[in-house]
């Protein structure tokens, strides 16, 4: 009988082994995610006139922000909200420069440990405000609806019955309905996936009744900081011409300045024509029916092109946007019983549309992306980490990957820039543009954490495609970020380890009037180590020798500095709490070195929690705060840190994260909150081998995720 037991035995084991097996595969492999059912959920809806809640459709390097109409009708209304606009990557601007102001001019010595460095910091010259807001982003065109009573007055909002907006995230299509004057009116609105076109199909009787008419407008640019690209002001700053009219399609020409580009409209029916004013076209369907197609195509360069049709545009857009939300990372986070599971879906589901939307361009996304401007429309390279990391971790690394051009595209920019200050390599710049400029301000110019962001990116690339092409592609960018980093730093020999600054101001920004005292900064401490090893090991990755001064550097860097027992900003400065909590990023950005102290920083994340000054803010600290409690092992805090009920974490009905009155919107919060997601699904190196060791392991969390990416 014995051996019989025996058999029985193993086969028990063995069946034991396959429960495991299976319930360890489920628990990895979860049942796949009905997609649609889940963004269909998130649908935003809207039934009456929000000023803060206007939607878009786009492609990521062309976007269409509309009002409740689905077109841009009430733009006056909208400009104390988020504005009405229309922006392409290519929308760049420049006024005059008949005085040649050029970046030198603003050009202050700093003493740097007894030689005189330029820094761009003399806010007070007179060119500093031409150069700083040089170039922008402008609004090429819009286009909205003017709807007449039987009186033939123009109705306004207030007079609009019935609305109800839904903007359908599955198929990227905006359906807005609404009443006016009694009649009842449809407007559907896309966006071509791949040109920069809008497209509208109107559906009413008033436009039998020739009720119904279509104004474009052409505004000059306002140059100013803040939320609207658009001055309808200065009509002799620019031109508009009419051209090739056929009979169901025509041209604009347009220039502004040395800005020129071209509009081209395509209507399902024959149209009369008529000018507003200098820059206004209206555009009057002839009463043939109740149906109206209208497609809008802006170019930067030709001036022969027809727009696709409202049937095909549709056909496409359909096309893409399923395709978007049917590959790369999910989630799914309704089997929970906390009830705070909803709000955080919703958060991730509108943040990878809007991102979507706004962020797959070829240059980092400016802070409100293509929706409207934020600082002139210039974007900031610090931020490019919160605006970018995330299509990897969503497994969307091609969307990081079309960035990176950029880099290369004004590496000799940074050269020179690096030169000019006796260092060598590459110094990336803060605020810029196209041209990679660095802008005149007290604080940027003075700012290090974006220097090793092209490391990281690259690093992230590279796990993705771990190929000598890989390899090949970033090294140079590698080199050259690595060769300045290695240069900046300075060997304090009594303390015998290498210092970050003075000058510096640190990622907290709040320091600016003692940047000249200011070093040693924890999380750029922690940011110089890593890149410097990262750098080294592509040089290993590629047969070539180490550098061994870059691994000297990395590891006798300046210890964290530490005050009654929580890590702090930086040495020198008085502890405050309040601003971006920095500090953190040292074990939240990057992953677990020997420099750190987890209890220590585990003091530090929870005096942040009980004592922050939280509308001193921004919106990607609470993905950061989360980030880094999910690598303590905090995971309740990194839930309560991206629910966090204050201003600067609110998520508006279109999604977007909002700021403070002359900041409506802002993507850093978007794009942090999906990398802080996917780093507590997917995990982290050195995270535990659980399914989502970020989230509370409890029957609270219910969390099914798929196609997501580890974090570094």
């Amino acid at each position: 009988m014995r051996p019989h037991r025996d058999i029985m035995r193993t086969q028990i084991g063995l069946l034991m082994i396959f429960f495991v097996l299976v319930i360890g595969c489920q628990k990895q492999n979860p049942i796949k995610i009905d997609r649609e059912k889940v963004v269909r959920r998130h649908n935003v809806r809207l039934g009456s006139l929000n000023i803060l809640s206007p939607l878009s459709v786009g492609n990521g390097h062309f976007c269409y922000t509309a009002d409740i109409t689905g077109m841009q009708t009430f733009t006056d209304t909208y400009k104390k909200g988020i504005p009405l606009t229309t922006m392409a990557e290519w929308g760049w601007h420049s006024f005059p420069n008949p005085d040649e102001y050029k970046l030198q001019d603003t050009y202050y010595n700093v003493d740097t440990y007894g030689r005189k460095v330029p820094y761009p910091i003399n806010t007070g010259h007179q060119g500093s405000n031409w150069l700083r807001s040089d170039p922008h982003q402008i609004t090429p065109g819009l286009a909205g609806l003017q709807i007449r009573d039987e009186k033939g007055d123009i109705i306004s909002y207030e007079q609009l019955n019935k609305i109800d907006q839904k903007l359908d995230l599955w198929n990227g299509t905006l359906v807005s309905h609404f009443d006016a004057g009694g009649e009842p009116v449809s407007v559907t609105t896309i966006a071509h996936p791949e040109y920069d076109q809008v497209s509208f199909k109107i559906q009413s009787e008033l436009l039998g009744k020739r009720r119904i008419a279509i104004k474009i407008t052409f505004p000059y640019a306002s140059g100013l900081w803040g939320a609207d690209p658009a001055d309808y002001e200065n009509d002799d700053l620019h031109e508009t011409e009419i051209f090739n009219i056929n009979e169901n399609t025509f041209s604009i020409a347009r220039k502004m300045d040395d800005k020129k580009y071209y509009c081209h409209v395509k209507t399902s029916v024959k149209c009369d024509i008529r000018n507003l004013g200098k820059h206004i076209i209206l555009l009057e369907p002839e009463p043939l029916s109740q149906e109206f197609e209208l497609n809008i195509l802006f170019n930067e360069k030709s001036t022969q092109l027809s727009p696709v049709s409202f049937s095909e545009t549709m056909k496409v857009n359909i096309k893409s946007w399923q395709n978007f939300w049917q590959t790369g990372g999910f989630l799914d986070l309704s089997a929970s019983r906390d009830t705070r599971w909803k709000e955080l879906e919703r958060r991730v589901i509108l943040s990878q549309y809007l991102t979507a939307v706004q962020s797959r361009q070829k240059y980092p996304p400016q802070e409100t992306g293509l929706t409207c401007n934020s600082w002139y429309g210039k974007f900031h390279l610090e931020m490019h980490w919160w605006h970018s990391v995330h299509f990897a971790l969503w497994g969307r690394p091609e969307y990081l990957e079309k960035t990176m051009d950029y880099y290369y595209n004004i590496l000799l920019s940074a050269q020179d820039f690096a030169a000019s200050q006796g260092y060598k390599g590459a110094r990336w710049p803060k605020m810029t543009g196209p041209g990679g400029i660095d802008s005149p301000s007290g604080v940027g110019p003075l700012l290090i954490w974006q220097q090793p962001h092209p490391l990281y990116y690259a690093e992230l690339i590279y796990r993705y495609k771990p190929t000598p092409e890989t390899l090949e592609k970033y090294h140079l960018l590698i080199e050259k970020s690595a060769e300045f980093m290695a240069d900046f730093v300075v060997w304090n020999e009594e303390r015998e380890c290498f210092e970050l600054g003075p000058p510096l101001i640190s990622a907290r920004e709040f320091s600016g009037s003692t940047y000249a005292d200011n070093k040693n900064p924890t999380f750029e401490l922690a940011y110089w180590s890593w890149g410097l090893r990262m750098a080294n090991q592509w040089k290993k990755r590629m047969g070539k020798p180490e550098n061994k001064e870059w691994n000297h550097i990395a590891d006798n860097m300046a210890p964290w500095p530490v005050k009654d027992g929580v890590y702090i900003e930086q040495e020198s400065v008085p502890v405050a709490d309040g601003g971006h909590p920095c500090q953190l990023a040292a074990f939240g950005f990057l992953p677990e070195c020997e420099s750190l102290d987890k209890e220590i920083m585990r003091t530090t994340l929870k005096h942040v929690m009980n004592n922050w000054d939280w509308e001193s803010t921004w919106g990607w600290d609470y993905p950061l705060i989360a980030m880094t409690a999910a690598r303590l092992g905090e995971p309740e805090l990194a839930v309560e840190a991206l629910l966090t009920d204050v201003t600067k974490n609110t998520y508006l009905p279109n999604g977007h994260n909002y700021q403070r009155d002359d900041l409506k919107i802002y993507l850093p919060g978007n794009g942090g909150l999906l990398s802080a997601v996917a780093m507590m699904c997917a995990g982290w190196e050195g995270a535990p081998e659980s399914h989502a060791p970020g989230f509370p392991d409890s029957n609270e969390w219910v969390v099914r995720w798929e196609g997501l990416k580890p974090f570094l």
